[in-house]
């Protein structure tokens, strides 16, 4: 009896059914890269001040109506207050001229009542700008990233039970669709709230597309071609978004044109539908043998070569009861083993997912022009990737993933030595921390679709990268710490990049390893794995619990 990847050697593996199914999914990632982080253009607060109705001021006055303040060393405009109008027009009227009559500091302050004025050196309008989204209300800022990321938390949890209930293709065209439609829905918000309703929507979307993507190629694709497309093809797929999304929103500086621009374009996926199969291991285990034989034949024939008459014939999975009934995330809680498995890498991910976006969104803030800034930190993301597929492609998996954590971990607490005029060297090293974490969380996909059986796969890594993304929910206050102490972030971010490298340890290994079918054949390679629980279990039968703890 053979198992699903010595049934379907006969296609080779980089066949033209291969190389379809790889670059098509690479592409339906492309979107991803920009809706995950246009929020840094969307949410960036130009330099403004308090609108200055048109009155007859004199020009002394009109220079001199709104306060000057010191902010990191440097003299600039009060962002917040002005001097109270009336009393300005009155003294302006008087003919009485300000620093020489008139003592500035003696007159009485306002708020903006009548709103604010903002430069339009870097935007024509973004969010902040068109919901005044400053001073009092400036709280909204982080709070808009973080609705968009619990969108994305909710979308991850659902997608994967979703996905190995209904299927991997039907779940990653209707994300893909979510994420058109309410990002192009975001372009008609007349209020605040309009807009993050529609942007949490648009978060229900953007991972679970990604998720559902890795999981049908790498189900899919076999060998080292499944290896090179969980690893560096998707998330290659995602950096080339990323990378596109400063330049064109450095031509495109209306909010509005933006999204619009990063929408319309992903009505070209719709031949995808046509294009893309449904998974054939998800297939075969809902009992759809003929359809998935289906998938085969079509392959074989684009492939060019002959498939046998009954392929899956020879076909042998020992399915439990739980492998056959509809999984559910209680399913990754069952079996001790699996359990400790699952918690582990929630942990892992949720510290992996903290350190990348809190770098990403900090580092976005480097330079002085945001379009640069953005651009740098898309591109440190290539050589990542590529060093994340050659960590799976000759490294063991818990020492690659334990690397990672420790090399981000340390540069930051290395910043903590850094005197601030060494810019450079501030820079070069929390560029470093986002190049380990970076190729840790690409690490991650690939590590957790190898661990669980075809039955729980999208469930289990919808599971985990829904835990990971409350690291992104509260990634943009955790950068806020840093006006308590400039480097509490780091602080934070190192300790607990630290100390989960050594929790990781704790995983099982799956290098060189073939994908686990059941959950029978998860729990023997994760007892086979730790000498604690072959121990205490070797004298007894296999029984996997059908009902919850």
């Amino acid at each position: 009896m053979k198992d699903y990847e010595e049934i379907v050697a006969f296609l080779d593996q980089w066949g033209c059914f291969q190389k379809a199914v790889f670059f098509l999914l690479c592409a339906s990632i492309i979107p991803n890269g920009f809706g995950a982080f246009n929020l840094v253009f969307l949410t960036d607060v130009p330099d403004h001040h308090c609108f200055v109705p048109d009155l007859n001021l004199s020009e002394e006055w009109r220079k001199s109506i709104i306060p000057k303040t010191v902010l990191n060393g440097k003299q600039e405009l009060s962002r917040c207050s002005r001097y109270r109008l009336d009393v300005v027009q009155n003294l302006s009227d008087g003919g009485f001229i300000p620093g020489r009559d008139i003592n500035l500091t003696d007159l009485e302050e306002e708020r903006c009542v009548d709103g604010w004025s903002y430069s339009t050196d870097t935007y024509l309008s973004n969010v902040v700008t068109e919901f005044d989204l400053v001073c009092s209300n400036q709280w909204a800022q982080p709070f808009t990233t973080s609705v968009f990321f619990i969108g994305v938390l909710v979308g991850s949890f659902f997608s994967g039970q979703l996905s190995d209930r209904y299927g991997r293709k039907p779940i990653l065209f209707a994300t893909m669709a979510a994420q058109t439609i309410f990002t192009f829905a975001q372009v008609f918000s007349t209020s605040w709230t309009m807009f993050v309703i529609l942007l949490f929507f648009n978060g229900l979307g953007q991972i679970s597309n990604f998720v559902a993507a890795l999981v049908l190629g790498a189900e899919l694709l076999t060998g080292n071609v499944r290896i090179l497309y969980s690893s560096m093809g998707t998330c290659l797929g995602f950096a080339v978004g990323y990378i596109l999304l400063p330049v064109v929103a450095y031509f495109l500086r209306d909010w509005k044109s933006l999204l619009m621009a990063l929408s319309l374009p992903c009505l070209a996926y719709i031949p995808l539908w046509w294009l893309l199969p449904e998974s054939p291991r998800w297939l075969l285990s809902q009992g759809r043998v003929k359809e998935a034989e289906a998938v085969i034949r079509k392959a074989a024939r684009w492939n060019k070569v002959q498939a046998p008459t009954g392929i899956f014939e020879t076909y042998s999975v020992k399915e439990t009861k739980s492998d056959k009934e509809p999984s559910s995330v209680l399913d990754l809680f069952r079996n001790s083993s699996i359990r400790i498995t699952t918690l582990v890498l929630c942990l892992v991910s949720f510290a992996m997912t903290t350190g990348y976006y809190s770098l990403s969104f900090n580092t976005a803030q480097l330079h002085a022009d945001p379009y640069v800034s953005c651009f740098i930190a898309a591109v440190v993301e290539i050589p990542a990737y590529v060093s994340s597929w050659i960590a799976l492609r000759f490294l063991p998996r818990r020492l690659s993933v334990s690397g990672t954590l420790i090399l981000g971990s340390l540069p930051l607490f290395v910043l903590l030595l850094v005197p601030e005029e060494l810019f450079g060297v501030s820079l070069a090293l929390e560029m470093v921390g986002k190049f380990a974490f970076t190729t840790g969380a690409s690490l991650m996909f690939a590590y957790t679709t190898e661990l669980y059986p075809t039955s729980l796969r999208n469930t289990a890594t919808g599971t985990t990268t829904t835990v990971s993304r409350t690291g992104s929910c509260i990634s943009p206050f955790l950068l806020s710490l840093g006006g308590y102490f400039s480097y509490l972030p780091y602080v934070t971010i190192g300790s607990l990049g630290a100390a989960t490298a050594f929790v990781a340890l704790l995983l099982p290994e799956t290098f060189k390893q073939p994908l686990p079918e059941t959950l029978q054949q998860m729990h023997e390679r994760q007892r086979s794995k730790c000498p604690c629980i072959q121990k205490t279990e070797a004298s007894e039968p296999v029984v996997l619990p059908d009902s919850p703890l």
